[in-house]
Protein backbone atom coordinates (compact mmCIF):
# COMPACT_ATOMS: atom_id res chain seq x y z
CA UNK A 1 0.00 0.00 0.00
CA UNK A 2 0.91 3.07 -0.88
CA UNK A 3 0.51 6.63 1.79
CA UNK A 4 0.74 10.29 0.80
CA UNK A 5 1.36 13.10 3.71
CA UNK A 6 0.10 16.52 3.34
CA UNK A 7 1.42 18.80 6.26
CA UNK A 8 -1.68 22.02 6.24
CA UNK A 9 -0.01 25.10 7.51
CA UNK A 10 1.26 28.55 5.87
CA UNK A 11 3.85 28.38 8.70
CA UNK A 12 5.73 25.43 7.39
CA UNK A 13 6.41 27.67 4.04
CA UNK A 14 8.29 30.24 6.41
CA UNK A 15 12.12 29.41 7.13
CA UNK A 16 10.94 29.52 10.71
CA UNK A 17 9.18 26.24 10.67
CA UNK A 18 10.40 22.56 9.71
CA UNK A 19 7.30 20.12 9.13
CA UNK A 20 8.92 17.46 11.61
CA UNK A 21 5.31 15.32 11.90
CA UNK A 22 6.20 13.71 8.35
CA UNK A 23 9.17 12.37 9.63
CA UNK A 24 7.65 10.51 12.08
CA UNK A 25 4.71 9.22 10.24
CA UNK A 26 6.84 8.10 7.58
CA UNK A 27 8.98 5.75 9.96
CA UNK A 28 5.21 4.18 11.36
CA UNK A 29 4.27 4.00 8.12
CA UNK A 30 7.56 2.43 6.91
CA UNK A 31 7.52 -0.13 9.98
CA UNK A 32 3.92 -1.13 8.98
CA UNK A 33 5.20 -1.78 5.21
CA UNK A 34 3.48 1.57 4.04
CA UNK A 35 5.50 3.17 1.32
CA UNK A 36 5.21 7.09 1.36
CA UNK A 37 5.00 8.02 -1.80
CA UNK A 38 4.40 11.74 -1.77
CA UNK A 39 4.78 14.78 0.83
CA UNK A 40 3.13 17.91 0.45
CA UNK A 41 3.04 21.18 2.52
CA UNK A 42 0.13 23.52 1.94
CA UNK A 43 -0.61 26.84 3.50
CA UNK A 44 -4.04 27.77 4.91
CA UNK A 45 -6.12 27.85 1.84
CA UNK A 46 -9.25 25.64 1.80
CA UNK A 47 -9.28 24.98 -2.10
CA UNK A 48 -5.41 24.41 -2.22
CA UNK A 49 -5.76 21.51 0.65
CA UNK A 50 -8.92 20.55 -0.96
CA UNK A 51 -7.27 19.72 -4.63
CA UNK A 52 -4.14 18.25 -2.79
CA UNK A 53 -6.58 15.92 -0.94
CA UNK A 54 -8.21 14.78 -4.14
CA UNK A 55 -5.05 14.39 -6.29
CA UNK A 56 -3.71 12.22 -3.04
CA UNK A 57 -6.88 9.99 -3.24
CA UNK A 58 -6.23 9.24 -7.25
CA UNK A 59 -3.04 7.54 -5.72
CA UNK A 60 -2.83 6.24 -2.78
CA UNK A 61 -4.51 3.93 -0.16
CA UNK A 62 -3.76 5.87 2.66
CA UNK A 63 -3.68 10.10 2.67
CA UNK A 64 -2.80 11.58 6.09
CA UNK A 65 -3.23 14.96 6.99
CA UNK A 66 -1.20 17.06 9.69
CA UNK A 67 -2.51 20.11 11.13
CA UNK A 68 -5.55 23.15 10.54
CA UNK A 69 -7.69 21.41 12.78
CA UNK A 70 -7.55 24.60 15.26
CA UNK A 71 -10.21 26.70 16.22
CA UNK A 72 -9.31 30.01 13.86
CA UNK A 73 -10.41 31.06 10.59
CA UNK A 74 -7.32 30.03 9.38
CA UNK A 75 -7.35 26.41 10.75
CA UNK A 76 -9.06 25.09 6.87
CA UNK A 77 -8.70 21.08 7.25
CA UNK A 78 -12.03 20.02 7.97
CA UNK A 79 -13.64 21.99 5.47
CA UNK A 80 -11.54 21.18 2.68
CA UNK A 81 -11.54 17.68 3.53
CA UNK A 82 -15.14 17.84 3.29
CA UNK A 83 -15.45 20.15 0.26
CA UNK A 84 -12.78 17.08 -1.60
CA UNK A 85 -14.78 14.09 -0.73
CA UNK A 86 -18.47 16.14 -1.00
CA UNK A 87 -19.52 15.18 2.85
CA UNK A 88 -21.46 18.01 5.07
CA UNK A 89 -19.72 19.17 8.21
CA UNK A 90 -21.78 17.84 11.85
CA UNK A 91 -21.87 19.57 14.57
CA UNK A 92 -21.55 17.37 17.66
CA UNK A 93 -22.34 19.24 21.03
CA UNK A 94 -20.67 16.70 22.64
CA UNK A 95 -17.06 17.39 21.75
CA UNK A 96 -17.95 21.43 22.21
CA UNK A 97 -18.86 19.74 25.95
CA UNK A 98 -15.54 18.29 26.19
CA UNK A 99 -13.73 20.88 24.78
CA UNK A 100 -15.60 23.55 27.33
CA UNK A 101 -14.52 21.09 30.28
CA UNK A 102 -10.77 21.11 29.75
CA UNK A 103 -10.73 25.22 29.58
CA UNK A 104 -12.69 24.76 32.81
CA UNK A 105 -10.23 22.34 34.35
CA UNK A 106 -7.12 24.94 33.34
CA UNK A 107 -9.65 27.83 35.25
CA UNK A 108 -9.67 29.46 32.03
CA UNK A 109 -13.35 30.41 29.81
CA UNK A 110 -13.40 28.97 26.34
CA UNK A 111 -13.78 31.47 23.36
CA UNK A 112 -16.86 30.79 20.93
CA UNK A 113 -14.54 29.95 18.50
CA UNK A 114 -13.40 27.04 20.11
CA UNK A 115 -16.45 25.29 19.10
CA UNK A 116 -15.66 25.23 15.18
CA UNK A 117 -13.33 22.11 16.73
CA UNK A 118 -16.51 20.24 17.68
CA UNK A 119 -17.41 20.23 13.30
CA UNK A 120 -17.18 16.01 11.96
CA UNK A 121 -17.31 15.40 8.99
CA UNK A 122 -20.21 13.23 8.08
CA UNK A 123 -19.52 9.47 8.55
CA UNK A 124 -16.14 10.38 10.09
CA UNK A 125 -14.74 8.42 12.58
CA UNK A 126 -14.07 10.35 15.96
CA UNK A 127 -10.22 10.18 16.82
CA UNK A 128 -10.26 11.27 20.74
CA UNK A 129 -7.41 13.78 21.45
CA UNK A 130 -5.83 13.76 25.34
CA UNK A 131 -3.63 16.29 24.91
CA UNK A 132 -5.20 18.97 23.35
CA UNK A 133 -8.56 20.32 22.08
CA UNK A 134 -8.70 19.17 18.18
CA UNK A 135 -10.12 15.85 17.75
CA UNK A 136 -8.39 13.71 15.07
CA UNK A 137 -10.91 12.30 12.25
CA UNK A 138 -10.71 8.98 10.36
CA UNK A 139 -12.97 8.54 7.35
CA UNK A 140 -12.99 5.90 4.75
CA UNK A 141 -13.70 6.95 1.10
CA UNK A 142 -13.95 4.49 -1.62
CA UNK A 143 -10.73 2.55 -1.89
CA UNK A 144 -8.81 5.60 0.66
CA UNK A 145 -8.52 6.03 4.11
CA UNK A 146 -7.99 9.74 5.20
CA UNK A 147 -6.56 11.01 8.65
CA UNK A 148 -6.87 13.85 9.99
CA UNK A 149 -4.33 15.13 12.55
CA UNK A 150 -3.43 17.56 14.64
CA UNK A 151 -0.50 19.86 14.11
CA UNK A 152 1.67 19.85 17.50
CA UNK A 153 3.84 16.94 17.26
CA UNK A 154 2.49 15.77 20.62
CA UNK A 155 -0.86 15.43 19.98
CA UNK A 156 0.12 14.25 16.46
CA UNK A 157 2.38 11.35 18.15
CA UNK A 158 0.01 10.37 20.65
CA UNK A 159 -3.41 10.33 18.70
CA UNK A 160 -1.45 8.24 15.71
CA UNK A 161 -0.02 5.73 17.60
CA UNK A 162 -3.39 5.10 20.16
CA UNK A 163 -5.62 5.55 17.83
CA UNK A 164 -4.17 5.20 13.93
CA UNK A 165 -1.85 2.44 14.18
CA UNK A 166 -4.37 -0.23 15.29
CA UNK A 167 -6.41 0.28 12.87
CA UNK A 168 -4.09 0.21 10.01
CA UNK A 169 -2.42 -2.49 11.06
CA UNK A 170 -5.80 -4.38 10.24
CA UNK A 171 -6.03 -3.52 6.26
CA UNK A 172 -2.32 -3.37 5.69
CA UNK A 173 -1.14 -6.22 3.99
CA UNK A 174 2.00 -7.53 5.40
CA UNK A 175 4.63 -6.20 3.82
CA UNK A 176 8.36 -5.30 5.09
CA UNK A 177 10.48 -2.42 4.19
CA UNK A 178 13.86 -2.04 4.82
CA UNK A 179 16.66 0.14 3.69
CA UNK A 180 20.63 -0.69 3.97
CA UNK A 181 22.64 2.00 4.13
CA UNK A 182 26.25 3.19 2.62
CA UNK A 183 28.00 6.10 3.35
CA UNK A 184 30.33 7.32 1.25
CA UNK A 185 33.55 9.49 0.81
CA UNK A 186 36.57 10.42 -0.69
CA UNK A 187 34.95 10.55 -4.86
CA UNK A 188 32.57 13.21 -6.77
CA UNK A 189 28.73 12.12 -6.75
CA UNK A 190 29.00 11.85 -10.23
CA UNK A 191 31.94 9.10 -9.90
CA UNK A 192 30.14 7.15 -7.56
CA UNK A 193 26.95 7.34 -9.41
CA UNK A 194 28.87 6.44 -12.84
CA UNK A 195 30.62 3.25 -10.39
CA UNK A 196 27.64 1.90 -9.35
CA UNK A 197 25.03 2.36 -12.01
CA UNK A 198 25.52 -0.60 -14.20
CA UNK A 199 24.75 -2.41 -10.87
CA UNK A 200 21.62 -0.67 -9.17
CA UNK A 201 20.06 -0.31 -12.62
CA UNK A 202 19.61 -3.60 -13.04
CA UNK A 203 17.13 -3.55 -10.22
CA UNK A 204 13.95 -1.72 -9.65
CA UNK A 205 13.42 -3.43 -5.88
CA UNK A 206 15.82 -2.46 -4.23
CA UNK A 207 15.28 1.13 -4.82
CA UNK A 208 18.72 3.14 -5.29
CA UNK A 209 18.94 6.64 -4.23
CA UNK A 210 22.01 8.58 -4.43
CA UNK A 211 22.28 12.05 -1.55
CA UNK A 212 25.25 14.22 -1.73
CA UNK A 213 26.11 16.74 0.66
CA UNK A 214 29.81 18.27 1.43
CA UNK A 215 32.07 15.83 0.49
CA UNK A 216 29.44 12.80 2.19
CA UNK A 217 27.53 10.59 0.07
CA UNK A 218 25.27 8.13 1.11
CA UNK A 219 23.94 4.94 -0.94
CA UNK A 220 20.41 3.92 -0.21
CA UNK A 221 18.85 0.70 -1.19
CA UNK A 222 15.15 0.52 -0.42
CA UNK A 223 13.57 -2.98 -0.40
CA UNK A 224 10.66 -4.42 0.16
CA UNK A 225 8.66 -8.05 0.05
CA UNK A 226 6.53 -10.36 2.07
CA UNK A 227 8.83 -11.73 4.47
CA UNK A 228 11.83 -10.50 6.30
CA UNK A 229 14.28 -13.30 4.70
CA UNK A 230 13.17 -12.65 1.42
CA UNK A 231 13.93 -8.57 1.45
CA UNK A 232 17.05 -8.85 3.22
CA UNK A 233 18.22 -11.53 0.38
CA UNK A 234 17.35 -8.56 -2.32
CA UNK A 235 19.14 -5.77 -0.62
CA UNK A 236 22.42 -8.84 0.06
CA UNK A 237 22.02 -8.89 -4.13
CA UNK A 238 22.46 -5.67 -4.95
CA UNK A 239 25.28 -4.82 -1.91
CA UNK A 240 27.71 -7.10 -2.46
CA UNK A 241 28.82 -5.35 -5.60
CA UNK A 242 28.45 -2.25 -4.81
CA UNK A 243 30.46 -3.02 -1.86
CA UNK A 244 33.15 -4.50 -4.22
CA UNK A 245 33.03 -1.34 -6.89
CA UNK A 246 33.51 1.13 -3.76
CA UNK A 247 35.93 -0.44 -1.32
CA UNK A 248 37.27 0.91 1.15
CA UNK A 249 35.66 4.36 0.40
CA UNK A 250 32.46 3.05 2.20
CA UNK A 251 33.16 3.97 5.64
CA UNK A 252 29.74 3.25 7.39
CA UNK A 253 27.05 0.95 6.45
CA UNK A 254 24.83 1.08 9.07
CA UNK A 255 24.51 5.03 8.83
CA UNK A 256 27.13 6.07 11.09
CA UNK A 257 28.55 9.69 10.60
CA UNK A 258 32.51 9.58 9.67
CA UNK A 259 33.41 11.50 13.13
CA UNK A 260 31.53 8.36 15.17
CA UNK A 261 33.39 5.66 13.06
CA UNK A 262 36.66 7.33 13.81
CA UNK A 263 35.98 7.91 17.39
CA UNK A 264 35.09 4.17 17.04
CA UNK A 265 38.13 2.95 15.66
CA UNK A 266 40.30 5.41 18.17
CA UNK A 267 38.65 3.35 21.04
CA UNK A 268 39.38 0.51 19.71
CA UNK A 269 43.11 1.40 19.03
CA UNK A 270 43.13 2.76 22.64
CA UNK A 271 44.53 5.81 20.65
CA UNK A 272 44.46 9.32 21.11
CA UNK A 273 43.95 12.31 19.36
CA UNK A 274 44.54 16.20 19.27
CA UNK A 275 43.94 18.91 16.61
CA UNK A 276 45.40 22.11 15.73
CA UNK A 277 43.06 24.38 13.60
CA UNK A 278 43.67 27.31 11.61
CA UNK A 279 41.10 27.72 8.60
CA UNK A 280 38.54 25.70 10.05
CA UNK A 281 38.55 27.76 13.09
CA UNK A 282 37.13 24.80 15.67
CA UNK A 283 34.82 23.41 13.25
CA UNK A 284 36.94 20.15 13.35
CA UNK A 285 37.08 19.51 17.16
CA UNK A 286 32.88 20.37 17.10
CA UNK A 287 32.53 17.34 14.83
CA UNK A 288 34.75 15.12 16.91
CA UNK A 289 33.16 16.24 20.36
CA UNK A 290 29.69 15.59 18.92
CA UNK A 291 30.30 12.18 19.04
CA UNK A 292 29.23 11.01 22.39
CA UNK A 293 32.02 9.26 24.02
CA UNK A 294 34.33 11.19 22.26
CA UNK A 295 36.71 12.28 26.04
CA UNK A 296 37.78 8.80 26.19
CA UNK A 297 40.25 9.25 22.64
CA UNK A 298 40.02 13.30 22.27
CA UNK A 299 42.76 15.06 23.97
CA UNK A 300 41.75 18.93 22.81
CA UNK A 301 43.47 21.00 20.49
CA UNK A 302 44.78 24.56 19.48
CA UNK A 303 42.69 27.14 17.55
CA UNK A 304 45.84 29.00 16.15
CA UNK A 305 44.32 31.20 13.43
CA UNK A 306 47.60 33.71 13.71
CA UNK A 307 50.89 33.13 12.78
CA UNK A 308 52.05 34.36 16.43
CA UNK A 309 49.72 31.75 17.86
CA UNK A 310 51.19 28.86 15.30
CA UNK A 311 54.78 29.84 16.63
CA UNK A 312 54.01 30.63 20.46
CA UNK A 313 51.35 27.17 20.91
CA UNK A 314 52.38 24.87 18.14
CA UNK A 315 55.94 25.72 17.80
CA UNK A 316 56.02 26.48 14.54
CA UNK A 317 59.30 28.13 13.42
CA UNK A 318 59.01 32.14 12.12
CA UNK A 319 61.38 31.01 9.47
CA UNK A 320 59.27 27.97 7.90
CA UNK A 321 56.24 30.63 8.37
CA UNK A 322 58.17 33.28 6.57
CA UNK A 323 60.01 31.29 3.59
CA UNK A 324 56.52 29.05 2.83
CA UNK A 325 53.90 30.61 3.95
CA UNK A 326 50.73 29.87 6.97
CA UNK A 327 48.94 27.80 4.02
CA UNK A 328 51.52 25.10 3.02
CA UNK A 329 52.71 22.03 3.42
CA UNK A 330 55.55 22.57 5.16
CA UNK A 331 53.55 24.55 8.24
CA UNK A 332 50.63 21.77 8.08
CA UNK A 333 53.16 19.16 8.82
CA UNK A 334 55.03 21.90 11.57
CA UNK A 335 51.26 22.49 13.09
CA UNK A 336 51.07 19.02 13.46
CA UNK A 337 54.15 17.71 14.51
CA UNK A 338 53.58 20.57 17.28
CA UNK A 339 50.00 19.32 18.61
CA UNK A 340 51.22 15.60 19.25
CA UNK A 341 54.42 16.86 20.80
CA UNK A 342 52.35 19.04 23.18
CA UNK A 343 49.86 16.38 23.71
CA UNK A 344 51.60 13.48 23.68
CA UNK A 345 48.65 12.54 21.86
CA UNK A 346 48.71 8.99 19.55
CA UNK A 347 48.02 11.08 16.25
CA UNK A 348 47.36 14.77 15.53
CA UNK A 349 45.90 16.12 12.86
CA UNK A 350 46.15 19.89 11.61
CA UNK A 351 44.23 22.01 8.92
CA UNK A 352 45.54 25.33 7.15
CA UNK A 353 44.19 26.50 4.33
CA UNK A 354 42.67 29.73 2.95
CA UNK A 355 38.73 29.46 2.32
CA UNK A 356 38.21 32.97 1.09
CA UNK A 357 36.06 35.57 0.40
CA UNK A 358 39.69 36.82 -1.12
CA UNK A 359 42.76 34.84 -1.43
CA UNK A 360 45.52 35.96 1.22
CA UNK A 361 49.42 35.63 0.54
CA UNK A 362 48.84 34.81 -3.56
CA UNK A 363 47.04 31.75 -2.16
CA UNK A 364 43.71 30.31 -4.14
CA UNK A 365 40.78 30.30 -2.69
CA UNK A 366 39.23 26.76 -1.36
CA UNK A 367 42.87 26.06 -0.94
CA UNK A 368 43.86 23.43 1.86
CA UNK A 369 46.83 21.61 3.72
CA UNK A 370 46.08 18.87 6.24
CA UNK A 371 48.64 17.02 8.00
CA UNK A 372 48.16 14.32 10.18
CA UNK A 373 51.31 13.17 12.73
CA UNK A 374 51.58 10.07 14.30
CA UNK A 375 54.47 8.22 15.88
CA UNK A 376 56.54 7.27 11.96
CA UNK A 377 56.51 10.78 11.22
CA UNK A 378 53.68 13.11 9.38
CA UNK A 379 51.78 12.80 6.05
CA UNK A 380 50.25 16.20 4.12
CA UNK A 381 47.71 16.25 1.83
CA UNK A 382 46.67 19.42 -0.21
CA UNK A 383 43.32 19.98 -1.63
CA UNK A 384 41.62 23.14 -3.68
CA UNK A 385 38.22 22.97 -3.13
CA UNK A 386 35.15 25.01 -4.83
CA UNK A 387 32.35 26.93 -3.16
CA UNK A 388 32.09 29.40 -0.18
CA UNK A 389 33.60 29.61 2.70
CA UNK A 390 31.46 27.38 4.77
CA UNK A 391 31.49 24.57 2.06
CA UNK A 392 35.17 24.97 1.44
CA UNK A 393 35.67 24.16 5.93
CA UNK A 394 33.46 21.02 5.87
CA UNK A 395 35.46 19.46 2.90
CA UNK A 396 38.86 20.09 5.00
CA UNK A 397 37.30 18.43 7.80
CA UNK A 398 35.79 15.50 6.09
CA UNK A 399 38.96 15.19 4.16
CA UNK A 400 40.96 15.56 7.82
CA UNK A 401 38.49 12.55 9.01
CA UNK A 402 39.16 10.74 6.15
CA UNK A 403 42.69 10.48 6.44
CA UNK A 404 42.59 9.47 9.80
CA UNK A 405 40.12 6.75 9.23
CA UNK A 406 41.85 5.14 6.69
CA UNK A 407 45.38 5.19 8.55
CA UNK A 408 43.52 3.46 11.16
CA UNK A 409 42.67 0.80 9.17
CA UNK A 410 46.02 0.29 7.97
CA UNK A 411 47.70 0.71 11.43
CA UNK A 412 45.12 -2.41 12.79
Amino acid sequence: MNAEIIAVGSELLTPQRLDTNSLFLTQELNDLGVEVTTKYVVGDNRDHVADAVRRAMSRAEIVILSGGLGPTEDDVTRDAVALAIDRKLVFHPEIADQIEQRFRQANRKMAEVNRRQAFVIEGADILPNDRGTAPGQWIDEAETCIMLLPGPPHELKAMFTRQCLPRLERVVPKQVIRTLVFRVTGMPESDLDQTISPVYKKYENPVTTILAGDGDLQVHLRAHGSNESDVLALLAEVAGPIELLLGDRIYSRNGDSLEAVVGDALKKRHASLAVAESVTGGLLAQRITSVAGSSHYFLGGFLTYSNKMKTELLGVSEETLQQHGAVSKEAAEAMALGARRRTGSTFAISITGEAGPEPSENVPVGTVYIGLADAGGCQVAHRVFLGDRARIRVFATQMALDMLRRKCTLVA
